[in-house]
């Protein structure tokens, strides 16, 4: 009986590992828990006009960011060369990513502020 016992509870840890270590990070935790980078922060956020297709910048109605502009170097292609999309840079610095349909696919957040040097004293 005891060992039956042991089994059934190594059978539900193994389970309960693998749907774990079939998640991604995100899934559980955000990658980085820092508010900064999370994409709740509205200076991250889609519903942010900085940060919206709705804004010309990141259009795919502007030219600068067509696939038909050949000229184009904010492009983001797939490892078959493909290009799937264009990125944009807002003006809080946030870098965000676009499909080719103008639909928001991602963002990186913009670099944390360097705080100026306080002399030792």
């Amino acid at each position: 009986m005891n060992l039956t016992k042991w089994i059934i509870l190594g059978a539900v840890l193994g389970a309960i590992g693998g749907y774990v270590s079939s998640c991604s990070a995100q899934d559980i935790w955000s990658a980085s828990p820092n508010f900064n980078n999370s994409p709740y922060n509205f200076a991250n956020s889609a519903s942010n006009f900085n940060n919206s297709p709705l804004n010309f910048n990141n259009s795919p109605s502007n030219f600068n960011n067509s696939p038909m502009n050949f000229n184009a170097t904010n492009g983001v292609y797939d490892p078959n060369g493909n290009r799937i999309g264009y990125t944009t840079v807002s003006p809080q610095g946030i870098v965000n990513i676009f499909g080719n349909d103008g639909n928001r696919m991602g963002f990186v957040p913009a670099p944390a502020p360097i705080s100026p040097l306080v002399p030792l004293r």
